[in-house]
């Protein structure tokens, strides 16, 4: 007993003493080197020390404070989605080792390579497509940094160009289904990912159409920026080159329609898609869909044979079939979710299949590969686990010392409009974000600010446009997600230049990476502002 009264001066009341320690505390040992799981689950010690005592370590240790810390950290590690987090990963690993990104890139540079900056364009596109398949940054950031960085280098595109595209592009998995980051959202404030996912599509395409128009105007009012490629021999120009593009879509257009049509009248045939009062119709799958399909199928099969012709569209196919697979892969995942055939941890496993697959089927999938793959993915999980533990233990620790309640009345003590108040978090998003991995500022901050957004008054959210209460949850963490986008580009330890570093040429250093940053930061930035001028937006599709 003597002994804890040594340390009886750790235990104190004030809050604003506990926050401070912790803010001092989290930046301190992450300046030093120390894990970002780490820290947090020290901190978390600390925080429950200074509200309760030196005792909580010694008497009835395990039972009280302790006891409900770990049982939050149970339920968060427990959550059956998280499963998905790792096979999301094993899929993007497997995507980096096949040839499949290999093809798309190829496919995508035979549209677009006599346009100006068309390579740039193209990387846009591949990062968008990849996005959509497995949603990890880094992977992709990667894998772009190997395939399309050489090519723009080696063609004269401009270095800071290039770097931008390469690293802006590649972090939009955090905005396109199905993003991690999303489902780390939905399992820290119990939202329907599902209905995120939704939510994050209009967006996450309106950025990547930001790029894109970015790139476009700036090559062509400066041309020295994206030199053309000479022209290849025999590759058809203009008219002729349009005409194969009809055809390929045209063809594939075909496949899809004809699928749909099969699954329709079998769904029809076994009675499944009667229309029952309070359940979901199935998508493309009900009787009233059917015309629909069938139009779909008869005008892809007129442009096919009477507007493209046979031989221009045989050739088409041969130029764009490097499209396939992936378009298959993000059939199987997203339209598995939004079809209501699987979950989202099904989903992914489905995603791992199918990959697994077309890579045997394309004779491209080995031990090596895959073993590699597995050992990557081992790897990752296991530093967003740690991450996970940590930050979920600081959380649980923060808030039984009250310390969201105490956040909660200085924002509101502090009498900003609504917009000042999340203008604020926003701001404290973004610095957080130059320091902090986002996995940790999702567990640490977000259940702090979200109660005080769901009782912000909802009619003064946003300029243009008026949120419903029921989704100022899913408005939010798309916001949170825009968010985190500038995190990935901003210095001092934005991961994006990190990622492309570990494949770029020596030539190119940090700091003419983050010197490349900083347009498209402003295009990120002008892309949360609209979310936050028009909430709408968000919620179109829903």
């Amino acid at each position: 007993m003597e002994f804890l009264e040594l340390f009886a001066w750790l235990k104190v009341d004030s809050l604003a003493t506990i926050s401070l320690v912790l803010l001092l505390g989290i930046f301190a040992l992450l300046a030093i080197g120390m894990p970002l799981g780490f820290a947090s689950a020290f901190l978390a010690i600390v925080v429950l020390v200074m509200k309760f005592g030196p005792e909580l370590l010694f008497k009835d240790f395990g039972r009280g404070p302790l006891s409900v810390v770990a049982q939050a950290v149970y339920r968060q590690m427990t959550n059956y989605v998280l499963i998905s987090v790792p096979l999301f990963i094993f899929m993007a690993a497997l995507l980096e080792r096949c040839g499949i990104a290999r093809d798309m890139y190829s496919s995508l540079n035979v549209w677009l390579s006599r346009t100006r900056g068309g390579i740039a364009v193209v990387t846009a596109i591949m990062a968008v497509i990849m996005a959509a398949m497995s949603g990890i940054i880094g992977g992709e950031v990667v894998l772009l940094g190997l395939i399309a960085l050489p090519q723009m280098l080696r063609l004269g595109y401009n270095q800071n160009l290039a770097i931008g595209t390469i690293c802006a592009s590649g972090s939009l998995g955090t905005m396109i289904p199905p993003s991690i980051v999303l489902i780390f959202y939905g399992l820290v404030t119990e939202t329907s990912i599902k209905a995120l996912f939704t939510a994050s599509f209009l967006p996450g395409f309106m950025l990547a159409t930001f790029f894109i128009v970015y790139i476009l105007v700036r090559t062509n009012l400066n041309p020295s920026l994206a030199p053309l490629p000479e022209a290849e021999p025999g590759m058809p120009e203009g008219s002729e080159k349009l005409l194969r593009f009809l055809g390929f879509l045209g063809k594939f257009t075909m496949w899809i329609t004809g699928v749909l049509l099969l699954r329709a009248l079998f769904f029809t045939v076994t009675g499944e898609n009667v229309v029952t009062e309070g359940v979901d119709p199935i998508p493309l799958g009900m009787v009233s869909d059917i015309p629909y399909i069938i139009g779909a199928f008869v005008i892809a099969a007129v442009t096919v044979y009477f507007i493209v012709g046979k031989e221009r569209t045989a050739e088409g196919w041969e130029m764009g079939k490097g499209l396939i697979a992936p378009t298959v892969v993000i059939g199987v995942v997203l339209g598995s979710i939004y079809m209501g055939i699987t979950g989202i941890t099904e989903a992914a496993g489905m995603g791992v299949v199918a990959v697994f697959v077309i890579g045997l089927i394309r004779r491209e999938m080995t031990f090596d590969i895959v073993w590699d793959s597995l050992m990557r993915t081992l790897k990752s999980t296991g530093t967003i686990i740690w991450v996970t533990i940590g930050a979920a233990s600081l959380a649980a620790a923060y808030t039984l010392a009250g310390g969201p309640t105490y956040v909660a009345n200085l924002i509101v003590a502090s009498d900003l409009p609504t917009m000042g108040v999340i203008l604020m978090m926003m701001l404290i998003f973004l610095i957080m974000g130059m320091f902090m991995d986002w996995i940790g500022i999702v567990l640490l901050v977000m259940p702090v600010f979200l109660p005080i957004v769901l009782r912000l008054p909802v009619e003064e959210i946003g300029i243009f446009g008026e949120l419903d209460p029921r989704q100022v949850a899913i408005w939010f963490g798309v916001v949170f997600c825009m968010n985190m986008q500038v995190s990935f580009l901003s210095p001092p330890f934005g991961p994006a230049a990190f990622y492309l570093k570990s494949v770029a040429p020596p030539h190119i250093t940090l700091t003419a990476i983050f010197r490349g940053f900083l347009p498209f930061i402003a295009l990120q930035l002008l892309a949360l502002s609209v979310l936050l001028i028009w909430p709408p937006i968000v919620t179109l599709f829903l």
